[in-house]
């Protein structure tokens, strides 16, 4: 991680200062992208030291049902959503990034104070809100990595701050997993606060905005400045995202399968090992083979995820079910960041990019919500089969939708 690094507010170059499309002058790009890997890493740590006894913690300690589980988890979804819109609006229009990146880690960090001192569920509510509010960071930090990139180069950077996202989830499950022998899981939660203080600290002190020599105005940003198949995806997203519930959902479902509660931070592990590893490759794949293939690839994997949970009879099924999702999750979150990047004005990104996540948040709320209702109602195998019908529609629909590269980067 290299401090100092300095990224320059988001503007339209002069035809002097830059070729081939680049939208930022930054010096020290590699810099900038190992700092934002650190400060994931870190993130990512301290949030799955609680994410594997989540759903534990609010259905067993706290006493929620399973459709308060799904609207907590869809709450928490529509907040990243509202976050990541505004802040990436915001990041445009003030031309400003780091401001929204660190302060996002540290909101992570308080909240995790917070859900340590929660005796209901109820109470988790501010709490769940400002921990997802934290995404503020997420469309201004990509929009500097899909700067700092070439079409060459775009899905493996994304790659490989996926990478460090998922390995930092992969430390926080192993810390989990030797803390919860020894420690409550409220003390748990306060512990998880201290990862996300660091990486708000290292985005705080190692990059440096620097006001840039030309600054254009921000004009706003409408629907006529997006184009025909960057709306089209944005549909299809939203389709999707109707059947893509939370993950909470799969882990009860295999606790209901007769497994024992102790076995779910092994399962979370699995998945999100399995995201670590696939993330870059994933990327490096949609740099030869093109994003809308590999979009295609990981709705497919949910579909498959979810009919093999109908399925599913052992313990080892299950686990290939995990680690498949886990496939899922590195090809889609690497993937789709990507493609939204280059189907959008580059001077656009930071907007654009957190316009698609407000989407796709939308959409999680009334999926986690509609998915325990379900359950509920009518039993744990009717979220899958609305998942299989509304990922194959996407599949479908996802056709109609043209690929876009710009060759911009520094």
């Amino acid at each position: 991680m290299t401090c100092g690094t300095e990224v320059v507010a988001p503007v339209k170059p002069r035809p002097d200062e830059v070729s081939n499309g680049a939208s930022r002058r930054i010096r020290n790009p590699s810099g900038a992208i190992r700092t934002f890997a650190a400060a994931s890493f870190l993130n990512d740590m301290g949030s799955d030291m609680i994410y594997p006894v989540w759903p534990l913690f609010v259905r067993d300690t706290l006493g929620a049902s399973m459709t308060a589980l799904g609207l907590l988890d869809g709450l928490g979804d529509a907040v990243v959503s509202l976050s990541q819109a505004g802040s990436g609006y915001l990041s445009d229009r003030l031309q400003k990034r780091k401001v929204f990146i660190w302060i996002g880690y540290a909101m992570g960090a308080l909240s995790r104070v917070g859900y340590s001192l929660s005796r209901t569920w109820a109470a988790v509510v501010p709490f769940r809100i400002l921990d997802r509010a934290g995404k503020i960071r997420s469309a201004p930090r990509d929009a500097i990595i899909a700067d700092l990139s070439t079409a060459q180069n775009r899905g493996a950077n994304f790659g490989l701050l996926r990478t460090a996202d998922n390995f930092g989830a992969v430390a926080g499950i192993l810390a989990c997993l030797a803390l919860v022998e020894v420690f409550s899981l409220s003390t748990i939660f306060l512990i998880a606060a201290l990862p996300s203080a660091i990486g708000a600290a290292a985005v705080f002190l190692c990059i440096r905005d620097r006001p840039a020599a030309a600054v254009h105005a921000f004009k706003g940003i409408r629907l006529k400045h997006l184009s025909v198949d960057f709306r089209r995806f944005l549909i299809v997203s939203a389709i999707f995202s109707l059947g893509a519930f939370s993950y909470s959902f799969l882990l009860l479902y295999a606790r209901d399968s007769g497994l024992a509660a102790t076995s779910l931070p092994l399962f979370y592990l699995v998945f999100t090992l399995v995201a670590a590893l696939s993330s870059y490759p994933a990327g490096r794949l949609a740099d030869r083979l093109g994003r809308k293939p590999m979009i295609g690839v990981g709705f497919a994997l949910w579909l498959l995820v979810c009919l093999g949970f109908l399925l599913a009879q052992s313990a080892l099924a299950i686990g290939f079910l995990f680690a498949l999702y886990g496939l899922h999750r590195g090809v889609m979150e690497t993937v789709s960041k990507v493609f939204v990047a280059e189907l959008c004005p580059p001077e656009l990104r930071a907007s654009s990019l957190g316009g698609y996540q407000m989407v796709i948040g939308l959409c999680s709320l009334p999926a986690s919500f509609l998915a325990g209702g379900l359950w509920d109602a009518f039993g744990r195998e009717a979220p899958m089969g609305l998942a299989i019908l509304l990922t194959a529609v996407a599949l479908g629909l996802l056709i109609t939708v043209k690929e876009t590269r710009d060759e911009g980067g520094q």
